[in-house]
């Protein structure tokens, strides 16, 4: 240090041949402690981190929202994985249809998922066609309804059985 040499690494590669046993977080504290912030930065060996991991879940959220700023990760990400490619772009029709309520592109997204890895979803979503495709063309929900549904049973199981519709009552009328 008095030789001017602020770099933990360094430093602490030196100390190591003279028996010292201690980590190297113990040399860059002391640095930081006694020389301050500035040459505990100096003393950082130029490191790059890794980038940080992306779940599955925000690659799909990229995927069906792209914007010009992950555009580069994307094509890498196709590059790496062609297979992605073309399921990206069934899908991000799909998201497109239920943003926009495009009932009249439904039957050709049906047939381009026939031959995606999406085709077990179309099928699926085959089904019930009819309520598909009535929430596509409607703008009515009974989201309202089942969420006083989903209220009131909460109420009662937490009530655990000992309830008749009296106390019930009291209960929902005095949480509304």
């Amino acid at each position: 240090m008095e030789e001017g040499c602020h770099n933990a690494s360094q430093l602490w590669r030196e100390i190591l041949e003279r028996g010292f046993t201690g980590r190297h977080s113990i040399v860059r504290n002391w640095i930081r402690k006694h020389h301050g912030p500035k040459a505990a930065r100096r003393s950082r060996v130029s490191f790059v981190p890794p980038p940080p991991r992306v779940s599955p879940r925000q690659i799909a959220w990229e995927i069906l929202k792209p914007c010009e700023s992950n555009r580069l990760f994307l094509a890498e990400l196709y590059s790496r994985s062609p297979e992605i490619a073309p399921c990206a772009v069934v899908a991000r029709e799909f998201f497109r249809i239920i943003k926009q309520r495009d009932l009249a592109a439904w039957t050709k997204w049906k047939e381009d998922a026939r031959d995606s890895p999406l085709a077990s979803f179309a099928r699926h979503l085959c089904r019930d066609e009819a309520a598909f495709q009535a929430a596509l063309k409607y703008n009515w929900s009974n989201g309202a309804v089942e969420g006083n549904v989903h209220r009131l049973k909460l109420i009662k199981r937490s009530m655990y059985g000992r309830a008749k519709f009296d106390l019930l009552r009291l209960r929902v009328v005095n949480t509304a």
